[in-house]
């Protein structure tokens, strides 16, 4: 391997993040990791914009926007992934509406205005395509109001409605206002954290429903990929193993905190984490491309549905070759 590679890794602030920042997980020789605490939205120690940046080259390895990595794939641009998806989401539980709206389920939403992020972020891709195809309500019907830009360039599908807000657009004040009939975000806007905007969830037991969810497809919908730029691995292809394997190592120590039933300031922090494995199953976050293959092509038939990517792509094209088994 040579001499010892000084590589730059940004991630978000998740618990299974905490052993790469409090050095307990220890990178194998001839790799010296740089882990920095990037935000997206948000401000962490190291900066936000963690995509942009990634895309821009800042990077050498990131946790990034799997439906952002889909369309960089598919344009070609210089990046490849690593199967480890540090955060995923259910769509079913981010639906807002407001406190006495009359939308009751996701049919109610059929030519309505509905407020998202940006029209490619995954949780809107998630979202729209849940509404299509497991909800039947066609995501064509619905006029989309974004408030970010588009990490990667696009032309909308014909007939696709997409209004743009100004910037810092409170989403939540849209919604008491009534320019907006639902939002859509894993993020609520302050206006709706503090409770100046009363609302509530379009379904009234979201938790049921993602289980159902959960339970029919049998994964945890992926919202983030690590990236990697391809270079890099070309030179180094060692480099993605090594990876995954750090990410393992960060996985048992991170679950292993909740063998302290104190550990999360969560009064019934541990009892949740028992009650959640014994609902799931299994580890939701599994890692590798196989263990992941029916998730991942789902957000490539959805990202094809909705006009991001073109038909072609593959489970395989996001890979570096020999890690996809067929």
């Amino acid at each position: 391997m040579g001499e010892v590679m000084d590589v730059s890794l940004a991630l978000d602030r998740y618990d299974r993040h905490f052993p790469f920042f409090d050095g307990t997980v220890a990178s194998p020789p001839g790799l010296n990791l740089r882990v920095l605490q990037v935000g997206q939205s948000t401000t962490l120690r190291d900066g936000n914009s963690r995509h942009n940046r990634m895309l821009e080259g800042e990077f050498d390895i990131a946790e990034f926007s799997m439906s952002s990595f889909l369309m960089a794939i598919d344009r070609g641009l210089p990046l490849t992934g690593i199967p480890v998806f540090p955060r995923r989401l259910f769509s079913a539980g981010l639906f807002f509406v407001a406190a006495d709206s009359s939308i009751q389920k996701p049919a109610d939403l059929e030519g309505r205005r509905v407020a998202i992020s940006s029209f490619q972020t995954t949780l809107s891709l998630l979202a729209k395509g849940d509404l299509k195809f497991e909800y039947d309500v066609p995501w064509e019907s619905i006029t989309w109001v974004v408030s970010a830009k588009e990490k990667v360039a696009f032309v909308p599908k014909p007939g696709v409605r997409i209004e743009t807000l100004p910037a810092r657009t409170d989403l939540g004040l849209c919604l008491k206002e009534g320019k907006v009939d639902a939002v859509v975000a894993p993020h609520p806007p302050h206006s709706i954290l503090s409770g100046a905007v009363r609302v509530r969830r379009l379904f009234a037991d979201s938790q049921a429903e993602e289980l159902r969810y959960f339970r029919k497809y049998g994964y945890f919908p992926i919202m983030h990929i690590l990236a990697i730029r391809k270079d890099l691995v070309a030179r180094e292809p060692w480099l993605v193993q090594a990876v995954m394997g750090l990410f393992a190592d960060a996985h048992r120590i991170a679950a292993d905190y909740y063998s302290d039933p104190n550990w999360s300031s969560l009064v019934w922090g541990r009892k949740q984490f028992e009650w959640e494995r014994e609902q799931l199953g299994f580890d939701p976050w599994v890692m590798g491309v196989e263990e992941n293959r029916s998730n991942l092509e789902r957000m490539i038939a959805y990202s094809v549905d909705q006009g991001l990517v073109r038909s072609s792509l593959g489970v395989a094209d996001l890979f570096p070759a020999g890690l996809c088994g067929h």
